[in-house]
């Protein structure tokens, strides 16, 4: 497995420190990121999700704890949208630049607006999909958020 992504790129461009994590990606686990913090012996409220949505014409990213679920229509609050939906999942690869089960908020093919869970503020540090199946990121909240430019909402339901 490269430890090399365009998601650990973004990090060393934006002077963050990080750690890597790695563990067995399974494709046919029910929940990616619940199965990630399993295998890495985590939490699921510290290993967050990265999701791909729309809204109308513009692609949003949301991240959220894996053992919550991403609220919609808090998203489309934050983002001053009407509406949100979770996006195709050939859409998703071919915007990000990533195959599913390996998305990650960082070093996306084009910089699409951002959100992370307000519950990442809370947390000593997090961790989020490094661009590979098996692969993660483990940095603090305001390191990722600023290495992203996301903003921080309410957007996830548990």
């Amino acid at each position: 497995m490269s430890r090399k992504t365009p998601a650990t790129t973004a990090m060393d461009r934006a002077k963050k420190p990080y750690e890597l994590l790695e563990y067995q990606y399974d494709p046919d686990a029910s929940s990616i990121g619940l199965h990630a913090a399993q295998s890495m012996g985590l939490p699921p409220s510290l290993v967050f999700k990265t999701l791909m949505t729309t809204a109308g014409d513009e692609a949003l990213i949301a991240v959220v704890p894996s053992d919550h679920e991403l609220n919609l229509k808090a998203l489309a609050h934050a983002a001053g949208k009407k509406s949100v939906a979770m996006m195709k999942i050939p859409d998703a690869e071919r915007l990000s630049g990533y195959k599913v089960g390996g998305v990650s908020p960082l070093g996306q093919k084009k910089r699409l607006r951002t959100f992370f869970d307000a519950s990442a503020l809370t947390l000593p540090f997090i961790v989020v999909n490094g661009g590979q199946r098996g692969l993660q990121i483990k940095a603090t909240a305001a390191d990722l958020i600023e290495a992203t430019g996301a903003m921080v909402a309410d957007i996830a339901t548990q």
